[in-house]
């Protein structure tokens, strides 16, 4: 049996259809299990992991975990102990590309991303440990684009020139399964980029060809752009970082990894074939 935290999640999701497809048992944890509307075969179980008083039962029959930082959040170290004292062998933690960088430089900590104390976690619990470290997920570009596509045809963002390599969640998840199931990633901390750099604007330019619109690219200056991410409810902290990152990147090649390839014999999902696979989610009203 392999648990999953974040189960609901951009990750979670796939990651538990995966499984099931490999033929493992799954139990889910959901804060809303009535709502998850998870694949049929998984189990899933209502508990919140960022409160391990909740997980009673939770470890019956378990031999791995999945920890996401953000479900876990500062409680990482007390659902391990929980684990390993309930006889789960194996823990895959969800964390990220820049846990070694200065916290200014991960904003998502200030969305309950603790990424570098759930790596530092899973490495300390005495379970066999996989810590896997993706970069930017494809995803991110729902959260700030999305909104703007739904009511016209005008991408506005700032550093048109920012280098990314955006990664698909579905291939963060097929590289879970194989630490999940093999033994081939123990003991490693695992980068995970997607296959090609492309600039914010190119970007822009490959979405608009996923949904067959013509749409703008208009970069705006980077005052406008954080006072626009504040509006839309991005904490302050998190603007503040991912616009210095931004900045930075700016004619800068995106790292890239070849993990992806090397772990599941065949290249990473390219940001074309995930804006086409979820085109629907940006569909707004076309001029």
């Amino acid at each position: 049996m392999i648990l999953i935290t974040g189960a609901t999640g951009n990750v979670g999701r796939p990651l538990v259809a995966q499984l099931l497809a490999r033929g493992a048992k799954v139990r889910a944890i959901s804060r809303h299990p009535n709502t998850a509307g998870l694949p049929d075969g998984a189990e899933v179980v209502e508990a919140d992991p960022s409160r391990p008083d909740s997980l009673h039962g939770c470890f019956d029959g378990v031999s791995a975990i999945f920890l996401n930082a953000r479900a876990v959040q500062t409680a990482a170290s007390e659902v391990l102990s929980l684990a390993k004292r309930a006889g789960v062998a194996r823990a895959v933690a969800l964390a990220a590309t820049n846990v070694d960088e200065d916290h200014a430089r991960q904003p998502s900590r200030w969305r309950g991303d603790f990424n570098a104390e759930l790596e530092q976690a899973v490495i300390a619990s005495g379970l066999e440990w996989v810590s896997l470290r993706p970069n930017e997920y494809a995803s991110n570009f729902l959260g700030l684009w999305a909104v703007q596509l739904r009511s016209g045809n005008v991408i506005r963002a700032p550093y048109g020139a920012a280098q990314h390599a955006p990664i698909d969640e579905r291939d963060i998840a097929a590289v879970a399964v194989e630490a999940l199931l093999t033994d081939r990633l123990l003991r490693q901390k695992v980068p995970l980029t997607g296959p090609r750099s492309q600039s914010t604007r190119e970007l822009a330019d490959t979405l608009a060809e996923a949904l067959r619109r013509p749409i703008r690219f208009e970069e705006i200056p980077p005052e406008v752009a954080r006072k626009a991410m504040l509006a839309q409810g991005f904490p302050e902290g998190f603007v503040t970082g991912y616009m210095l990152l931004q900045a930075e990147a700016v004619d800068r090649p995106a790292p890239i990894t070849h993990t992806i390839e090397e772990i599941l014999g065949r290249p990473a999902t390219d940001f074309a074939t995930w804006a086409a696979d979820h085109a629907e989610s940006f569909r707004g009203i076309a001029a």
